[in-house]
């Protein structure tokens, strides 16, 4: 995977076990390590990171492993390419997953220059994934711990940066890595991340309240056949599949089907409605070459999803057609569509619509 001699590295360090121990590996490898954290949250007058995903008490662990460390602020680049982007997205009447573009257009294009600025030979991550280099191309693969693996939030990485990534842990199982730290005495939080690392109080409600000024409007709740039904709070706090917190009473169990925010109008039906057949991606990102002609594969349709056989078929304008083997529960438009073949990843895209007809 990289240079098995002595090299300098930076380790993106966020004050949990796994970036703690990844630092911890490479320094018992013999590598000079230089953590660094990201600074996201300065654009709303934090100095320092206040969510479970960063703490200050990364400080501390970068000075028991005896490596120098530094603070890199990007708060006002993770605003306008992430909380933009996040906020129009349920505007529009999509789910998004922010971590995914934050890690494209934020995380990893500023540790790798960092990198860079400090002369280093690479940029290591506490990602549980693993980077694999055959016939001169670099890969991307699911971790050795399935139940902790990252690679879906990964899926955009390109040739250049998998050439310059290290993801230390991603051979580890969880429980080694909390063994590795225990027996270290390390200072870690034992805290996971959050998928909303920038959501105070994980209360994503309030948060688009306050920062989608009046996009967010009520409206109707309908049936397949355009009876209303009764009133919605505003679009962003739906999503497709949600059951709860409609405020309907029927005769049968009654399930979000499709956001239309043109009308303004949630879509609500039987289960049975949920089922779809296929999807259309947009702005994929190949991590090697694109194939010539589609191929089978297992789509994940959202990070805790197992994965659907199906068929994918390149479409003109960076997209994709995914025909499903079976039909599959709640596509979610917003979400990301990430294509494995076995335990290799090879690549992503952004689900526009979903395919309820096998001739859609």
């Amino acid at each position: 995977m990289y240079n098995p001699v002595a090299m300098r590295v930076l380790v993106a360090m966020s004050g949990g076990v796994d970036s703690s121990v990844a630092a911890l590996l490479l320094k018992r490898e013999g590598h000079e390590v230089i953590g660094v954290t990201l600074n996201l949250w300065s654009y709303a007058g934090r100095l320092e990171p206040y969510n479970n995903c960063c703490s200050l008490e990364v400080a501390a662990v970068a000075k028991q492993l005896g490596i120098e460390h530094h603070f890199l602020d990007r708060g006002r680049l993770f605003e306008r390419e992430v909380i933009r982007r996040t906020v129009q997205e349920y505007l529009r009447g999509r789910t998004p997953n922010p971590c995914i573009w934050c890690n494209a257009s934020v995380r990893f294009p500023a540790l790798l220059a960092e990198a860079e600025r400090l002369g280093c030979d690479y940029l290591a991550t506490g990602h549980y994934a693993r980077i694999i280099k055959e016939d001169g191309v670099y890969h991307l693969f699911r971790s050795r711990d399935r139940g902790k693996d990252q690679s879906y939030f990964l899926c955009r990485l390109t040739q250049g940066e998998l050439g310059r990534l290290i993801f230390p842990v991603g051979d580890y199982l969880k429980e080694e890595v909390f063994e590795l730290a225990r027996k270290a005495g390390l200072l870690v939080k034992p805290q996971e991340s959050q998928d909303l690392c920038f959501v105070p109080g994980n209360d994503y409600r309030q948060f688009l309240l306050k920062n989608s000024g009046d996009g967010i409007r009520p409206g109707e709740i309908v049936d397949t056949a355009g009876r209303v039904l009764g009133r919605h709070e505003g679009l962003p706090f739906y999503t497709v599949g949600q059951r709860r917190g409609l405020g309907l009473s029927a005769p049968e169990k009654l399930y979000v089907l499709e956001i239309e925010p043109e009308r303004n109008r949630l879509v609500v039906g039987p289960e049975e409605g949920l089922y779809s057949h296929g999807l259309i991606a947009s702005e994929v990102n190949w991590i090697a070459d694109p194939p010539s002609e589609g191929l089978e594969a297992e789509v994940k349709v959202r990070y805790r999803s197992s994965g659907a056989a199906a068929r994918v078929e390149s479409l003109a304008g960076n997209r994709v057609k995914v025909v499903f083997t079976e039909p599959q529960r709640a596509v979610t438009p917003g979400q990301a569509a990430v294509f494995y073949q076995g335990e290799k990843v090879l690549g992503g895209g952004v689900i526009e619509r979903v395919l309820k007809g096998r001739r859609s």
